[in-house]
């Protein structure tokens, strides 16, 4: 283990607290949506897509800061936490980069029911939040599994 590895290891955490933490903002903002006029939507809409893009950069750099870490860490790639948590971080990425545009984009132009989309980006939103948090126990727990 290297002098930076502590470094590596304090900014793997610090994105993966915002690749979380932003979208626990949202589900309060979400219900707001509900009954916000349509400057008002426009503006919480445009909270959500900042939320999501912060929570993609994030991403990049929890991949990276995690890659060096593994590289460091003396982890075998073939450990089952290694594995379900690149597994369940694989899942994510083509969650997330289709989960929330199309119905962001919807909401954006008024088609369709507001209430019904809402529902829809509010089960989206726990998916997404539930998926990291599983992804997170592995990275934090490191279960043996087989």
């Amino acid at each position: 283990m290297n002098s930076y590895y502590p470094s590596i290891l304090f900014f793997h955490v610090l994105s993966a607290a915002l690749s979380i933490g932003p979208f626990f903002v949202l589900v309060p903002l979400i219900k707001k949506m509900k009954d916000a006029d349509e400057r008002l939507l426009r503006e919480h809409l445009s909270v959500f897509r900042s939320a999501v893009r912060l929570v993609k950069h994030a991403g990049h750099v929890l991949v990276a800061t995690g890659l060096l870490l593994m590289l460091q860490g003396g982890y075998p790639w073939s450990t089952s936490w290694v594995v379900m948590t690149i597994a369940v971080m694989f899942g994510s990425i083509f969650f997330l980069a289709r989960a929330f545009k199309p119905v962001l984009g919807q909401l954006s132009a008024g088609t369709g029911d507001r209430l019904a989309l809402i529902g829809v980006l509010n089960r989206k939103l726990w998916t997404y939040i539930l998926l990291l948090l599983i992804m997170l126990w592995f990275m934090v727990a490191k279960p043996n599994l087989w």
